[in-house]
């Protein structure tokens, strides 16, 4: 019987030790890294470059490499902005994005930072310092704009149209933002729009396909179907046809006037901007995302099914959806009376054809 004999493979079960020992050098090639993955989990371009530079500010105010940081830096961190006056929302996402790098530096580096700085990844977001999911703006705390102050809104940014030094975009602000509300859409989701997503065809309103919704649990982008409610499929059959003609030709919907999407960014400051115009007092003003609060909250006050919110607003569970419902104060009265007025016509409907 021949003899058996070991022989020895060259593999990669052994970690390597990194190309540079220098740890800003290679915490910079983790980034990268950390990028390339969102690239592969099909992350947007306007995702990925806003969370570049959100993640590259988080990291430079921490002042050293991410698996030496400790509890104590990220309250430092996070206690300077609530200090600068940073929104909690601002707060929140520093932390996040950290965290969420973290993650990523202990499934993918954890042996070759071992090796190399002699550091065991442990994250030093724990309970006491990790942001609670709501915003300075939540609609815990402020409600939504009523459904007459979002009337009156829309109403000045009309008489605008007629007046506006330049109509190509003053038209477009105002089927932007009829757009926002009416299919409770986000920014960013709104701004990746192209014009063959409207489908005018599709149901009896006509569908918007959104198709770079948030993901819920960095699952990516979640496609769905929006319908075009409350008219809002004329407001862009109007936009499509006399409007978006006047910018340069793209597939882009809410075009910037050369043609590009608009940024989140800049969609918030024309709001802010057009407000100001507006006139209104400050307490009356509203953002573009308390407009998404608003769509789901007049939805549920006339009655729309918080599931159907879900579905519309691409919500992961229903909970979610009920944090941004915040009925009138009348809501209850106002439930109570259609309630009572529906027995009653049919109880009179009953009493007639007896």
């Amino acid at each position: 019987m021949a003899e058996a004999r070991l022989q020895v493979i060259a593999g990669g079960v052994v970690p390597q030790e990194p190309l540079t020992t220098d740890p800003w050098q290679f915490q910079a090639a983790c980034v990268d890294a950390f990028v390339a993955s969102w690239r592969a989990r099909g992350f947007s371009p306007v995702t990925i470059d806003n969370d570049i530079g959100l993640l590259e500010r988080a990291l430079a105010a921490l002042g050293r490499p991410a698996w030496e940081v400790t509890p104590e830096d990220i309250d430092r961190v996070v206690g300077d902005l609530a200090v600068k006056g940073r929104a909690t929302s601002t707060r929140r996402e520093y932390v996040q994005i950290f965290k969420g790098f973290h993650r990523f530096l202990q499934a993918r580096k954890a042996a070759e930072i071992e090796a190399a700085f002699g550091a065991r990844l442990v994250c030093p977001v724990d309970e006491f310092n990790a942001s609670r999911h709501v915003g300075d703006d939540s609609p815990a705390l402020v409600p939504p704009p009523t459904p007459e102050r979002v009337t009156e809104f829309f109403d000045f940014m009309k008489q605008r149209i007629a007046t506006a030094r330049k109509y190509g975009p003053a038209a477009r602000d105002y089927a932007l933002f009829r757009t926002l509300y009416h299919a409770g859409l986000r920014s960013e989701e709104a701004s990746l729009l192209e014009k063959p997503d409207a489908h005018f065809s599709r149901g009896p309103f006509g569908k918007l396909h959104v198709r770079f919704g948030k993901g819920a649990h960095t699952s990516g982008p979640r496609p769905r179907w929006v319908p075009m409610l409350d008219g809002l499929d004329l407001v862009l059959r109007w936009f499509l046809e006399d409007v978006r003609p006047k910018f340069p030709d793209s597939p882009v919907l809410f075009a910037d006037e050369s043609g590009g999407s608009l940024h989140r960014g800049t969609i918030r400051n024309r709001l802010r901007y057009l407000m100001e115009l507006e006139g209104r007092p400050t307490a009356e003003r509203f953002s573009p995302h308390a407009l998404r609060r608003a769509c789901a909250t007049h939805n549920y006050e006339r009655g729309v099914d918080l599931v159907a919110i879900q579905q519309m607003l691409g919500h992961w569970t229903v909970s979610s959806t009920m944090r941004y419902v915040r009925p009138s104060a009348t809501f209850i009265e106002d439930a109570y009376q259609r309630a009572v007025a529906g027995t009653l016509a049919e109880l009179t409907e009953k009493d007639t054809t007896a």
